[in-house]
């Protein structure tokens, strides 16, 4: 039993992993939203493919009501957080249990 145990926690360990990656590919795109980047670079392609999936639905959820501020990055970086808090944390916690 403790074999999958292991297995779990290093799959929730990867899993945190992932989320602080995309975490910070969020930020990088925050950051360029603030200049004018040539839409033609290959970073800033692979970053908007990369985000848009996630930050384009809740956009249409939340209403900007012409602010100049898009929160959609902020409550995406939001959602990260607590998925790292509870929902990694949760899953160690449950695997140590076997």
């Amino acid at each position: 039993m403790f074999a999958l145990s292991n297995l779990i926690i290093a799959l929730a360990k990867v899993l945190d992993i992932v989320l602080t990656v995309y975490m910070w590919i969020i930020v990088a795109r925050a950051l360029i939203s603030w200049i004018n980047p040539d839409p033609g670079n290959k970073i800033v392609i692979f970053l908007y493919r990369v985000t848009e999936p996630v930050l384009g639905p809740i956009r249409r959820i939340i209403p900007r009501h012409n602010l100049p501020i898009d929160f959609a990055p902020l409550i995406v970086l939001l959602v990260i957080i607590f998925l790292q808090s509870f929902l990694v944390q949760t899953i160690i916690q449950w695997a140590q249990e076997f």
